[in-house]
Formats: C-alpha cells, sequence, structure tokens
C-alpha cells in the first residue's frame, strides 16, 4: 500500500483538528451529553469510519479495504471492553458526571499518542524481525486465556495501579474537584486537582491495554496507516459510548469470553504468518514452513463479524430478566 507522505499529514492534522474541536466545546460547556448528542457524534464517526473504508477500497483495492475493516472492528471490541475499566475508574474516584466528558477525551488524547508510538515501534521492529510475530502470537493467545480464566470485570476487584496511588497520596492536592481544572495555584502553592488522578489512571489503563490492542491489529494488517486509522476511528466514538451504553455494558457479560476467542485466533494467525516467513534457524533449520496454513483476511473478517455477534447475543439473551436487572427495576440504574 503507497501511502502518500501528504497523506499521513492530513489524517493526523484532520484527527487534531476534530479532537481540537471537541476539547474546544466540552471545555467550555462541561455536561452530561444528551443521549440524542450521543447518537448523532457516534453515528458520524461510524459513518466516517465505513466511508474511509470506501476510499481504500476505491484507491487501493478489497485486500486492503478488508484490512481496515478487520482491525477497526477488533479495536473497537476492544475499547468497548476497556469502558468496564473507565467506569469504575470513574465510580472509584468519585468523579461528578459533568466533569467526566473532560476526562475521557483527554484519555482518549493521550491514548492516540501511545498507540502512535507503539505502532511506530511495532512497524519498525516488523520489518526488521520477522519472528517477533512468534512472540506477538504467542501473548495475544496468553492475554486470550487469561481473560476466559478471569472473566468479567468486578468493580470490587480493581485495583489501581501503583502510579495513581503515589499520585493521589504523594503529590500536592486538593480534597475537591474544581470543576474541569487538572491543576491550580491556591495560597500561593501549586496544586493538583482529583482530576489529574483521574487523567493518569485512565492514561496508564489504555497504555497497558494497547499492549494487547497493537499486536492484535498488526495480526490482521502489515500496514502501518490502517493500523493507525484504524485505531483513531475506534478510539474517536469510545467517548459517546461510554455515556450511551452506560449499565447495558453490564448485560455484555460474555464480552471478556468473545474477546477472548478472539485475541486466541489472531494470536494463532500470527503464528502462522511467522511460520511461514521463517528465519529462526532452530525451527524448521530456518526455512519457511510451506505446510503451515493460510488464514486469508477476508476469512478473519468473517469471524471477528461472527465471534463479536454471537457474543453480543449470547449476552442479551443471558442477561434478559437477569436478578441484576430485576433489581436495577425496583432500585434504579447503578450510577457511575
Amino acid at each position: 500500500m503507497n501511502v502518500p507522505t501528504w497523506l499521513w499529514w492530513t489524517t493526523i492534522g484532520l484527527t487534531v483538528a476534530i479532537l481540537a474541536f471537541d476539547v474546544l466545546i466540552v471545555g467550555r460547556r462541561p455536561h452530561e451529553p444528551s443521549k440524542r448528542e450521543l447518537i448523532i457524534a457516534l453515528s458520524t464517526y461510524i459513518g466516517m469510519a465505513l466511508v474511509f473504508g470506501l476510499g481504500i477500497l476505491y484507491f487501493s483495492g478489497g485486500t486492503y479495504a478488508t484490512e481496515f475493516y478487520a482491525g477497526w472492528l477488533t479495536e473497537y471490541s476492544l475499547s468497548v471492553d476497556n469502558l468496564f475499566i473507565f467506569i469504575i475508574i470513574m465510580a472509584k474516584l468519585g468523579v461528578p458526571r459533568e466533569y467526566q466528558q473532560e476526562a475521557l477525551l483527554i484519555g482518549i488524547i493521550l491514548a492516540l499518542v501511545f498507540r502512535g508510538l507503539f505502532i511506530a515501534a511495532g512497524a519498525a521492529v516488523i520489518a526488521n524481525f520477522s519472528w517477533v510475530f512468534y512472540l506477538f502470537g504467542a501473548f495475544l493467545i496468553y492475554t486470550g486465556a487469561k481473560l476466559a480464566k478471569e472473566g468479567p470485570e468486578d468493580e470490587d476487584e480493581y485495583q489501581e495501579n501503583r502510579f495513581v496511588t503515589w499520585v493521589r497520596t504523594v503529590l500536592p492536592h486538593t480534597d475537591e474537584y474544581r470543576g474541569g481544572k487538572v491543576w491550580l495555584r491556591e495560597n500561593g502553592k501549586f496544586l493538583f486537582t482529583p482530576m489529574f488522578a483521574v487523567i493518569v489512571a485512565l492514561g496508564t489503563t489504555d497504555l497497558l491495554f494497547a499492549l494487547d490492542s497493537i499486536p492484535a491489529i498488526f495480526g490482521l494488517t502489515r500496514e502501518p496507516y490502517i493500523v493507525l486509522t484504524a485505531n483513531i476511528f475506534a478510539l474517536m466514538g469510545l467517548r459517546q459510548l461510554y455515556f450511551l451504553l452506560g449499565n447495558l455494558l453490564e448485560r455484555l457479560v460474555y464480552l471478556s469470553y468473545g474477546l477472548a476467542v478472539l485475541l486466541s485466533f489472531i494470536g494463532v494467525k500470527l503464528i502462522l504468518t511467522a511460520m511461514h516467513e521463517n528465519e529462526l534457524p532452530f525451527i524448521n533449520g530456518g526455512e519457511h514452513i510451506e505446510w503451515a496454513p493460510t488464514i486469508p483476511t477476508v476469512v478473519s473478517l468473517g469471524a471477528i463479524v461472527v465471534i463479536l455477534g454471537v457474543t453480543t447475543v449470547a449476552s442479551l439473551m443471558s442477561s434478559k430478566d437477569s436478578p441484576a436487572e430485576e433489581r436495577d427495576r425496583h432500585t434504579g440504574p447503578r450510577g457511575h
């Protein structure tokens, strides 16, 4: 895929412009977005991703378009799983609803920066060391097994990382939120607000999630441009999904198992790819392993759609009229 330099910079510029627009809107008027506002924004982002894929189809062909859609769906599904942790973080740190948009937006900006660095590093490593696919594949299979064993996220099991704990306990800070401010001066002292700890928690958490998502998408495409744009479109609608889905996330009881199967599938695909391009002297004498089957990208896309579809339908059927839902009917939905 031949991507000219001007297209790279145009893509990055448009992403920065959209994020800057969001920052100005949210910063000027902190609020909990309405359902209409969320649906319009989310539909716009999804529509942009679909049109972008059609653009790739027209200019670069069906193979790259299929890789984009497969990567986008994978990153989107992994991002939805991230929302469970984001909800728990917001609840644990007591973020007021009207300021959650700003915290999420800054967290998404940090995520894009971190993933951009990971993508650049990953592309450089893959270009020079094809055997890294063995490591990526084994790591994804391990992560999938770990997800399946742990099951759905539990708020009571969440433990903030040590860096966030250090920020909350060591740095000079205020006890209360001061609007959407991250830091301020008070009585001549420079103080951080609890919002700083929230942003650090969201940023470091997504940095850990990137360790799964970046190897996963490189298992579907080697094109850095597709990897970057798939991540951009997946993260763009994350803030809207957070508010739109709300407690509906709790109904996706099998999501972690679906993602476990998805990551394991991509992990196997990566290992098979590494076998085809094998350069390690202690495996098959450093020769390519011709008998290893190849999984076409269109098959990967179909598998992703089926896995996510079955997971969603099974989750919604299983959680229908569940005890938790019956409780919510009487007590009202749980807040974040």
